[in-house]
């Protein structure tokens, strides 16, 4: 190991193009990911930002942005009736159109939630502003995130706007709360009811906080034995008439509740940014641009450590004339490559951390998580030893012959 330090010591401006490259590779890989993990957790900012430990809303909902209209009473009913549930709460969310002042329109995510100050649906982005949380009680009030203002036409505190007809008033502005396929509109239960077409005894959500002690993974398992889906009734296929009954009717009602999708949050959290990681085309494009970083360093660390070898085969001949057998002079490549790998990746992290700071100063978030930079280390650093493996090709011919040349 010593011999293969001095080795990139004494020969550094042979190694070094390999050893940036592997830097870069490290680099791109964190980057990259760290941009996609940073631009999908936005989706999820709803459940990661509220004090929830249990999510219930509709059958088979993807994700937190896309729930449907569920019965107030009844979803809260199921979470209250539930021992370990201490305290249920409503929750609104839904896309609506917001009207701008030049006469266009901007697509708008309302999160509609209560304001107490244990609200367990509140977005903690309100925290930072308690009295905003005053003035959202006023009904149609609303409070957007700073860098949203210029989208939604909103100059100042105050401006009224229009959302599918219904008047409000920005009363505030928050930070660290932006949206990513459409702006948050944050306000009130009361407020968001008619932003979102709800009828008085429709919610979006059903929110539960589970007594201390208690894991809100095993009161979820027990809510879904307690409440499993059911087959629905079929109809005549031949005549396209239905078979239901007024009877079958509130059957089929009641089965949809018991069809009612129940998460933890961590759950939901993690479900919702998935749904958008493989359903749209941007995580496919960052990860291919992450993955051809990769491939391009792989082809500049092989060719690099192939010529550093192969420049080396006089001295590799040297060592066989010695006695040294071949595998010592293959496991001497394959301990630079190692170390060609390492040196790079510890070059790398400094700049990864460096590029996270620079896109927060411009609002771009950038998740490094330790599982992500784990990861990409034991990537890259096998990528290095691949080209160790293809350097190994140039000692095929090493012989004591070679020095009489």
């Amino acid at each position: 190991m010593s011999y293969a330090l001095t080795t990139l010591w004494h020969e550094r401006q042979r190694y070094l193009t390999a050893i940036l490259a592997v830097s870069f590779c490290a680099l791109l890989g964190c980057v990259q990911f760290g941009l996609l993990l940073g631009l999908f957790a936005i989706t999820s900012m709803p459940v990661d930002n509220s004090r929830a430990d249990i999510w219930l809303g509709a059958p088979r909902v993807m994700g937190v942005d896309l729930g449907r209209p569920i019965r107030e009473s009844q979803a809260l009913a199921r979470l209250a009736r539930h021992p370990d549930i201490e305290r249920v709460e409503v929750f609104l969310q839904g896309f609506s159109y917001w009207a701008r002042k030049d006469g266009g329109q901007e697509l708008c995510m309302v999160v509609g939630s209560r304001l107490e100050p244990d609200a367990m649906g509140r977005n903690t982005a309100l925290d930072k502003r308690p009295e905003l949380v005053e003035r959202l009680t006023e009904p149609g009030t609303v409070v957007i995130d700073e860098s949203d203002k210029e989208k939604l036409g909103v100059q100042n505190e105050g401006d009224i706007a229009e959302v599918v007809g219904a008047k409000v008033r920005v009363v505030g502005f928050v930070t660290g709360a932006r949206g990513l396929a459409a702006p948050f509109i944050f306000c009130s239960v009361t407020t968001a009811r008619p932003l979102l077409r709800c009828y008085p005894n429709q919610i979006t959500y059903a929110l539960g906080k589970v007594r201390k002690g208690v894991e809100p993974d095993d009161v979820v398992a027990r809510l879904r034995k307690e409440y499993p889906a059911t087959p629905k009734p079929s109809t005549n296929a031949s005549t396209g008439s239905s078979l239901l009954s007024s009877g079958a009717v509130e059957m089929m009602v009641n089965e949809d509740l018991d069809e009612l999708s129940i998460f933890t949050s961590a759950e939901f959290s993690r479900r919702t940014r998935m749904h958008w990681l493989t359903k749209t085309k941007g995580g496919f494009a960052l990860g291919y641009a992450a993955v051809l970083g990769l491939m391009v360093g792989a082809v500049v660390t092989s060719q690099t450590l192939y010529s550093a070898t192969a420049s080396s085969i006089r001295e590799y001949a040297v060592l066989k004339a010695m006695g040294i057998p071949r595998w010592r002079t293959s496991l001497h490549v394959m301990t630079l490559a190692g170390w060609v790998g390492v040196i790079g990746i510890l070059i790398a992290i400094p700049a990864i951390y460096g590029l996270s700071e620079v896109a927060a100063i411009w609002g771009v978030q950038m998740r490094l998580e330790t599982w992500l930079l784990v990861t990409v280390a034991v990537v890259t650093l096998l990528m290095a030893v691949g080209a160790g493996l293809f350097a190994l090709r140039s000692l095929r011919g090493v012989e004591p012959a070679l020095l009489l040349r």
